[in-house]
Formats: structure tokens, sequence, C-alpha cells
């Protein structure tokens, strides 16, 4: 159980899914309001809804919480009861000032790292492989044997049931998938991943250019984040006709041998 101050509180289930209504349908809160509408985020707030205006919230990854709000002395406070993070993504012009904060409170240098959104508004280029093919229910024991997890559902099954998937399989092997990461109304982000000694095959491409394509088949915008430095995502998003809508950004404290 994580003890937190009285004035900061755990949200219930119920007022997650107020949160979800408050945080609203938008690019940059697909997986946020994913997670928090399947239970599978926590969220910590000042106040109670309705108008709760700065929340944490950690989802999967649990390292890697989502800060919302337009005070960054009251976000660093309720920071300070999530347990395990290593960085905090944050949008907007509380980015500056929450570095800040978290540089002075912990000592340590903060780096500053781009998550570029992009949105997807026009038919998906088309991409084929033979080796790519849409995943269904009788494809999850590849999933289940797959080296990593590959859904941000409550489980895999749920991922081929209520999201949308593609995969390259190898010798009866998945050796790349793309895949829904978070759904909403309106919206639909995309992930997609490739086993090492695959990635010159352009297996993510044809897997994504699929889902995209289904994505749009169901009224739903594709939704495509990525880190500003990963320029083979980057690329794949380029190719597949995204075009980039805005950034946050994560900021992670960053200790030196000097700090120690």
């Amino acid at each position: 159980m994580i003890s937190v101050p009285p004035r900061i509180r755990p949200l219930e289930p119920g007022e997650c899914s107020v949160l979800a209504d408050t945080l609203g349908d938008g690019p940059e809160t697909v997986i946020p309001v994913h997670q928090l509408r399947r239970g599978l985020a926590r969220a910590y707030a000042v106040g109670h809804p309705p108008g709760l205006a700065d929340v944490i919230i950690q989802g999967d990854p649990p390292k890697e919480p989502w800060a919302f709000g337009a005070d960054a002395d009251t976000l660093w406070d309720i920071l300070q009861t999530v347990h395990g993070w290593t960085c905090v993504n944050v949008g907007g012009e509380i980015t500056v000032p929450l570095g800040a904060i978290i540089e002075r409170e912990t000592g340590a240098k903060v780096r500053h790292y781009g998550d570029v959104y992009h949105t997807l508004t026009r038919p998906a280029a088309r991409f084929v492989d033979d080796a790519v093919r849409p995943l269904t229910k009788a494809n999850l024991p590849l999933l289940e044997a797959a080296p990593a997890p590959v859904g941000e559902f409550q489980s895999l099954a749920a991922l081929l049931t209520d999201g949308i998937a593609a995969g390259a399989v190898v010798e009866g092997r998945l050796v790349a998938i793309a895949k829904v990461s978070g759904l909403t109304e309106l919206h639909a982000e995309i992930g997609v991943s490739t086993l090492k000694p695959w990635r010159v095959r352009s297996f993510a491409t044809a897997a994504a250019s699929d889902v995209a394509r289904r994505v749009q088949g169901t009224g739903r915008v594709p939704v495509w984040s990525a880190g500003e430095d990963n320029l083979a995502s980057l690329r794949v998003a380029e190719k597949l006709g995204f075009r980039e809508l805005s950034r946050r950004t994560y900021l992670t404290p960053v200790r030196t041998e000097s700090d120690a």
C-alpha cells in the first residue's frame, strides 16, 4: 500500500473514469485515457472530481507517469507519492518550471526529451509483405510465445478481440508486430516492435500500414508517438503519411558521478 500525504489522494475507479472525461479525447491523451478506462492506471490528485486541476497518472510502463496540470509545485508534491518513476511525461508551459523543481529537489540534472505526436488524417499508404498478416484470436499462441509483452490491454487475448494488430510471422515465429496500444472513441495509438535480426526487412512498416488502414475503417484517427531521436520509428510514420501535430516532454533526473 502506497502511503500518501492527506491532501493528496489516489482516485477511486469511478473517479478515474471522470478524470478520463476531463482529460478529453485527443492525440496526446489516448494512452492515459485508455488505461484509466480499463483500470490499468493509478491516478493521484489533490481534491475531488470535478475540478481536478493537477494529476499524476501512473500506468504502463509504471516508470514513465504522465503529468497533467498547471501548478508545478502541486505536481511535484503528487509525484513524490508515486513509487518507481524514473521520468515524467509533461506538456505545455508547466514543463520548464517542473523540470526546475525536480532539479532543485533531487540535486540531479534533468534531461528534457521530446515525445513527438503524429496523426494520420489522409488514407494510410499501403505497404504489403507476404510475411505480414492481421492477427486474430487464432494467433494467440504466437503472441504468448513472443519474447516481450506486446499489449496494453487487460490481456493478450483482449488485444486481439478489443484492439487491432498485425504481425510478421517467419518460420512459425512472430518477429514483428504493429498493434493498437491505446484506444478511445476518436483515436487509436499505434505501436510497433521488431526483433533485432529482422529490422532490415521493413516488416514494421507493412504491419503498421495494415493496422492504420483498419483503424481508419473504424472511423478513428490513427496516432503515432515517438521519441525525438527515434529515427527508425519517425521514418515509418512518415512513410505511412503521418504528420507531426504536437510534442510533450519526458523529464528525466540524471545523476552523474560528481553528484554522488
